[in-house]
């Protein structure tokens, strides 16, 4: 039993197990043994007088292995046209190869890490950049949208190309095997008839009988397993390049649902990211500027503590006050005090005298205010 692997097979691994595929089993050499060798004792022992028998084992020669050649040689017409029409489905003029390739202009046209979002100067003024590569971006969707329709239906094909291809893969393997079997069948006869003829020399029989045998038996017996031969190639050749195609077209359909699944779905989360970073860059722009402001706030107030200190300082040392001026304050004080004492003692008698004036000034205004007062809740 094989062991699991992903190692890919080359060429000549493939050739190999297509060859131990196709080659007779144990059972089938014995039973094409036993054939070979009832077929070679009946040319050995052929009747030289009977033309029937003679016309009877040329025409068995001319016509072995003759429809399986044909029938070879037909699948191989076939899968030259249809393998060569299916491979173009993957090649630079593939409906796949060129959707692939719309797909990789589209997203590479909206790669954000491209776009300068923060474009400063006039065009940055007039043209909000997030809000045009959103535009492009919904303007792209549905192209994309598009594409990747095309692609699941190109994805589809390839699916049904690959079980067309396996069913003729294994129409070919059969023929091959066929094949095989009358290679195998051939060349027993081939190595019996020609030891049997050394032997038939050795004992000096029949020289024409020997004659016929060689060049109208083992000769174009000989022709024919080597036309089987090439055609066994050809087949093998046409086996190994349909297994080319199918692992191809696997691989296309690999690459599709990775095109659909992530480069898409990558797409949108890229430019979801972009918006989000746009927007990041925008408050961190502001936290920016904010800081800067309270930089400068700082080193301002800081300045002017650092200038206001020095002169409130220098104003304290220039308020320091003398003591002879300090003496002739107190002197001027004193005086000051013995003249308002004088004062008082000389007012008081003219400040009774203005008091009653007031007095009897107040009374006469507050009869007018009641008289006032009185006429007035008449009216009312």
């Amino acid at each position: 039993m094989s062991s699991f692997t992903m190692e890919i097979p080359s060429e000549q691994e493939i050739q190999a197990v297509i060859e131990e595929e196709t080659k007779p089993v144990p059972a089938e050499v014995a039973e094409l043994q036993a054939v070979a060798k009832s077929n070679v004792e009946m040319i050995m022992t052929l009747d030289m007088d009977s033309l029937d028998k003679r016309r009877e084992i040329m025409k068995s020669i001319e016509s072995f292995g003759l429809n399986t050649m044909g029938s070879s040689s037909k699948k191989n017409a076939l899968l030259q046209v249809s393998v060569g029409h299916l491979s173009k489905t993957g090649d630079e003029g593939g409906q796949v190869a060129k959707d692939l390739t719309e797909l990789h202009i589209q997203l590479k046209d909206l790669d954000p890490s491209i776009i300068d979002f923060a474009k400063k100067g006039l065009l940055g003024k007039l043209f909000n950049p997030l809000r045009a590569y959103f535009l492009k971006f919904e303007r792209a969707d549905s192209v994309i949208g598009d594409i990747v329709n095309s692609l699941n239906k190109g994805r589809a094909i390839l699916k049904n190309d690959n079980t067309t291809l396996e069913i003729e893969q294994q129409s070919l393997r059969e023929l091959t095997k066929r094949l095989q079997k009358e290679i195998q069948l051939g060349m027993l006869m081939d190595e019996s008839i020609d030891a049997q003829i050394e032997a038939a020399k050795l004992r000096d029989e029949d020289p024409e009988k020997i004659r016929f045998i060689t060049e109208e038996v083992l000769f174009p017996l000989r022709q024919r397993v080597m036309d089987l031969q090439q055609m066994l190639v050809v087949n093998q050749q046409g086996i190994m390049a349909i297994e080319v195609v199918i692992r191809n077209n696997k691989e296309l359909i690999r690459g599709v649902d990775r095109a659909k699944n992530v480069t898409v779905s990558a797409l949108k989360i890229a430019v979801t990211v972009a918006s989000a970073l746009y927007n990041q860059k925008i408050v961190l722009k502001k936290i920016e500027l904010l800081n800067q402001t309270t930089n400068n706030l700082i080193s301002g107030t800081s300045r002017l503590l650092k200038n206001q200190g020095a002169d409130i300082q220098k104003q304290a040392l220039e308020a320091s006050i003398s003591v002879d001026t300090m003496k002739q304050a107190f002197s001027d004080v004193l005086a000051a005090l013995d003249s308002i004492s004088t004062y008082k003692q000389e007012a008081l008698p003219r400040m009774r005298q203005t008091i009653d004036q007031f007095r009897e000034l107040a009374d006469t205004g507050e009869q007018q205010i009641r008289r006032l007062e009185k006429g007035q809740k008449l009216g009312l």
